[in-house]
């Protein structure tokens, strides 16, 4: 096996070797992901190779859809500096409190007309209110009824007794990004701790729901964040995992950064898929301003996509995605197709 004590060299490394190695049960080392995410950009062909083995053998070729209902915008007490809706933003979004049960229904309605396997309902919040907690527990048992949907809820940090109550009205799991890695974390919020996203997860474990939690890339954070990221995206077994790359929104505190390419990016899901071979892999916010035409090639790394909208920017037309799957040979699907 490849040694792990000091960083590698592309030239070391056989991707599809690597590749190989992760499918006969190998974690891939710090040493390993960092040379991936710093390869020259004349292998990723190569590596998106390799990561497309990996995806195949637990995937195929199937992509599985999510649909975003931002069901509470800005608002939020929280200083993430990423956020259009956090305190410290100057960024002109719509603010709402939680929407009604006829928008959420009918917000679940178009996510099943676009072919979604999953209905994410969104809040800005530090955590959910009494109020915000209950309408959720209501409209899901709805939702699933009428649609026949998994349903995702996002709703900030979660104490236990909140999340068996989501538990118990049906939704089949939470998302909560660690974002970043733990090192990195106290240079974009201070509002809350890595601790307390960590706490929510176990949480959401402990209720007996799926993980979904990924993070951000491109916040000022250096190559070991991203994989330290990954990692504790494995130690948790996380199911779900959403990659965005930052759309430096403006009036943000983060409005000016702009240091991702689409190879980068594109390393970044390979690196993402190698290290947690069997989580659904998305690629969500900042795809189409930060992959482009590359977008594409991100399936072979990835095999789940948001469809439509994102929180407040705008995603690219559901009819192109369609499209863009379709011409890739890839096929939605609403089934759990992980082969063993």
């Amino acid at each position: 096996m490849l040694p792990s004590a000091e960083p590698l060299t592309s030239t070391a490394i056989s991707w599809s070797e690597l590749a190989e190695s992760v499918l006969a049960g190998h974690q891939i080392t710090e040493a390993e992901a960092l040379a991936l995410l710093r390869a020259p950009d004349h292998e990723l062909l190569d590596i998106m190779a390799a990561a497309y083995k990996v995806r195949h053998r637990y995937w195929t070729n199937t992509v599985q859809l999510y649909f975003l209902m931002n069901a509470k915008s800005g608002l939020c007490p929280e200083d993430c500096s990423y956020c259009s809706q956090s305190k410290v933003s100057e960024a002109e979004i719509p603010k709402y409190n939680i929407l009604s049960r006829d928008k959420l229904l009918d917000g679940a309605r178009v996510a099943a007309e676009r072919g979604s396997k999953t209905y994410c309902i969104v809040i800005s919040a530090r955590g959910p209110s009494e109020r915000e907690l209950a309408a959720v527990e209501k409209i899901v048992p709805e939702i699933k009824s009428q649609y026949d949907m998994d349903v995702c809820a996002c709703l900030g940090l979660l104490t236990p007794d909140q999340a068996k109550r989501l538990a118990a009205a049906g939704v089949d799991k939470v998302n909560h990004n660690l974002n970043t890695s733990a090192e990195h974390y106290k240079t974009i919020c201070t509002t809350h701790t890595y601790q307390d996203r960590l706490d929510t997860l176990s949480a959401v474990r402990s209720a007996g729901m799926k993980l979904c939690s990924g993070g951000i890339i491109g916040m000022g954070e250096q190559d070991h964040d991203v994989v330290q990221m990954a990692f504790e995206l494995r130690s948790l077994g996380v199911e779900s995992i959403p990659l965005n790359f930052l759309n430096a929104i403006d009036g943000t505190p983060l409005e000016k950064s702009n240091t991702l390419t689409p190879q980068y990016c594109l390393k970044s899901l390979a690196m993402m898929r190698l290290a947690n071979p069997k989580s659904e892999i998305r690629i969500a916010g900042g795809r189409e301003l930060h992959l482009g035409s590359l977008q594409a090639l991100g399936l072979y790394a990835a095999n789940s996509l948001f469809v439509g909208d994102y929180l407040t920017t705008k995603g690219q037309p559901p009819e192109a995605d369609y499209k863009m799957i379709r011409e890739m040979g890839f096929v939605v699907t609403k089934e759990e197709q992980v082969a063993e």
